[in-house]
């Protein structure tokens, strides 16, 4: 029978028998994976255009801005003054001369990386001593541009390397693409652990941190020296640089993704690798990069790891302090808004079913 038949009212159905309103369409598309996957497809688009755009701007057409340089006082030749001055005027003002009063003294100079060449009288000429190992782009131009104003001046050229790179790094790019290497994998296998691994606790997360970057640096030192040979590092420092540098990389995005979650990867790629790369001094040094880029790069943990990299490898003795504390400071900094709000970070479980019972 019909409900008009029996005098009951139609049943009502509610939300469901009326078209959802725009509000609550809406309200279900915030809640499905469109969101997240359309947000991605303009944060991917952003990041391959700034990706490009970082390191063209940084490594495209190197120019130098301020290059230190040695000058040995002492009797001069006849054209010796004229020679500098054709540097300084060839190189557009960039020289910046530092005058020492032998040879030891400015040899010690290029030692500590306060200077990247000496210029110096020898008979009739001038000698130009480089240091390839101190930038092999800023020691090409050196050399290019000396042989020039020599011609153009008249004077006699001798130019030598007191600091060669090694055979197998023709191009000192080696160092670079070790320090990349530790960069990248380090904030990858943060992300691996937050995935595969979520249930860590904070202790447990550092500790596995950890663990990957010893392993994961002693594999590329292992690979590069033992291996293939390109390099002949002082293993252990060198191993210890490129664990610290993976940690230290590995705890950032850790950090940020306690502070904002699965957006995490944003900043980490932008200090990381838009910014830290591209200014890091390890494909183009630090005097042709933009003068910006320049200065920011020595306070990032790539342009760190590298100097720090450069030094043990080519200048031993002459080890800084400053490189660590970099590392040392977003380690430290990484790990303690980690651990202070650990609390926020998507990973974690419970100690104990008490607990389990009372968060439900």
């Amino acid at each position: 029978m019909s409900s008009e038949e029996t005098g009951d009212e139609p049943p009502v159905h509610g939300s469901h028998s009326r078209p959802s309103t725009r509000r609550e369409k809406w309200e279900e598309y915030k809640k499905s994976p469109f969101v997240p996957a359309v947000v991605l497809l303009f944060i991917l688009a952003a990041a391959a255009g700034l990706f490009a755009g970082s390191y063209t701007y940084a490594m495209a057409n190197p120019t130098p801005h301020r290059i230190p340089a040695a000058v040995v006082e002492g009797p001069r030749t006849p054209y010796a003054d004229q020679f500098v001055q054709g540097m300084e005027t060839a190189l557009d003002a960039s020289l910046e001369l530092h005058r020492y009063p032998d040879e030891k003294r400015a040899r010690t100079a290029v030692a500590d990386q306060k200077v990247f060449v000496i210029l110096r009288s020898k008979g009739d000429g001038v000698v130009m001593e480089l240091a390839s190992a101190s930038g092999a782009t800023v020691s090409e131009l050196l050399a290019q541009t000396g042989k020039k104003v020599a011609k153009d001046v008249g004077v006699p050229l001798t130019v030598t390397d007191l600091k060669p790179l090694q055979k197998g790094d023709p191009r000192g790019l080696a160092l670079f693409y070790i320090s990349l290497a530790a960069v990248i994998i380090g904030f990858v296998g943060a992300i691996q652990l937050s995935v595969h691994a979520r249930a860590l606790l904070p202790l447990e997360r550092i500790l596995f941190t950890a663990a990957y970057a010893l392993l994961g640096g002693f594999t590329i030192a292992a690979v590069v020296d033992w291996m293939l040979g390109a390099l002949q590092l002082p293993f252990v420092e060198s191993w210890m640089i490129l664990a610290f540098t993976m940690f230290t990389s590995g705890m950032v995005f850790t950090m940020f993704n306690t502070l904002i979650g699965r957006w995490a990867m944003i900043p980490t790629w932008g200090v990381m690798v838009l910014l830290g790369n591209p200014s890091s001094g390890g494909a183009v040094s630090w005097p042709l990069l933009p003068s910006l880029l320049g200065h920011i790069g020595r306070w990032l943990p790539p342009g760190a790891s590298i100097n720090a990299q450069h030094t043990a490898v080519y200048y031993q003795g002459h080890q800084f302090v400053f490189p660590y504390l970099v590392l040392a400071a977003w380690a430290l900094v990484s790990c303690t808004v980690f651990w202070v709000w650990r609390h926020r970070h998507p990973g974690g479980r419970d100690r104990t079913p008490e607990h389990a019972a009372a968060a439900s």
